[in-house]
């Protein structure tokens, strides 16, 4: 998945000139708290150096994720079409570039970051670029508390930043302030997987309903070592290439994601739940299935319609 072309020009622009080697210190400082998951009581995206390094390595592959995710809920439900959002932990904007490439109509979107550098930065990425009227708000994700429901809440790969404890809690008070659908996206590891399921058993608990990725209110059928994720492929600059220290002009990035709304989707169907294997004249898929069970199958070619479908199907598709 490429970039809205603004942003990856303003992107280009903001890098334009940085020291690689002091942004590749700042860049492996900052995967390794994210994939440790340090809670230590600083912010990840702590000064300068921090916010560049994610505009260069974790941005694309987040937009990408967001996108994707987004996609999944217009195909649940096609007239669904907001006109605010709430983005808690917004970092330097991310969700608001994938938000105005899915939904150009919206009207408002609040973003609340706790980072004064990285919300400057998401002023600065966003400023007279024709998205939705845009409010950054200064704070923790308590201040979500002192918002106005919200027709979609986002909450992108910040769960894992959150104590156990507290998790809860903040799933509680943030479903109060989604006025249609939540969105939670997490990194696609069986940590990440593990902490969007328990926010999934909550969320039925209080009534919601599951949009996607489930097609079904069952528990997940799938146990460790097994986990539910889904892939996105990523373009890469070539600054982002320096920094990872490879060559391909891509990468993927692996994440795990959950819509809940006050309403039902409209389309609903078995969901793949991993790369499909295209072998001659058949496609074999594992797909998570509105009966709460996952199951291994192969469609061949004698099934024509279908098949036409699961030939064209990618990993996250409903079939």
């Amino acid at each position: 998945m490429d970039l809205p072309p603004l942003l990856r020009a303003r992107l280009d622009e903001a890098l334009a000139g940085v020291n690689a080697s002091e942004l590749r210190t700042a860049a492996d400082r900052l995967s390794s708290r994210y994939r440790g998951e340090v809670l230590d009581g600083r912010m990840h995206l702590d000064g300068d150096q921090a916010v560049l390094a994610y505009l260069a390595m974790r941005l694309p592959a987040t937009y990408a994720a967001i996108r994707m995710s987004l996609d999944a809920v217009t195909a649940a439900r096609p007239g669904f079409m907001p006109r605010t959002a709430l983005d808690l932990g917004a970092g330097p904007g991310t969700a608001l570039w994938a938000l105005a490439d899915c939904w150009p109509g919206l009207e408002q979107v609040t973003l609340i970051e706790q980072s004064q550098t990285a919300r400057t930065w998401g002023e600065r990425l966003s400023a007279n670029a024709g998205l939705a009227k845009s409010e950054w708000i200064t704070g923790d994700l308590s201040r979500a508390r002192s918002q106005a429901a919200s027709g979609l809440v986002i909450l992108s790969y910040v769960l894992s930043e959150i104590s156990e404890p507290k998790r809860g809690e903040l799933v509680e008070s943030i479903w109060q302030h989604a006025g249609d659908t939540l969105l939670i996206i997490e990194p696609g590891t069986s940590a990440g997987w593990a902490r969007v399921m328990a926010v999934r058993t909550q969320l039925l608990e209080l009534g919601a309903d599951i949009v996607a990725p489930c097609p079904h209110h069952a528990p997940c059928p799938l146990s460790s070592p097994d986990w539910c994720h889904f892939a996105t492929r990523v373009s890469r600059s070539r600054l982002h290439r320096q920094l990872k220290g490879g060559e391909l002009g891509w990468e993927d990035e692996k994440f795990i994601y959950l819509a809940a709304s006050r309403h039902a989707p409209d389309n609903t169907g078995p969901r793949i739940i991993a790369r499909p294997n295209h072998a001659k004249g058949r496609v074999a898929m594992k797909l998570c299935m509105p009966d709460g069970q996952a199951n291994e199958t192969v469609i061949s070619r004698r099934q024509a319609e279908l098949y036409a479908r699961a030939s064209r199907a990618n990993w996250g598709d409903t079939l």
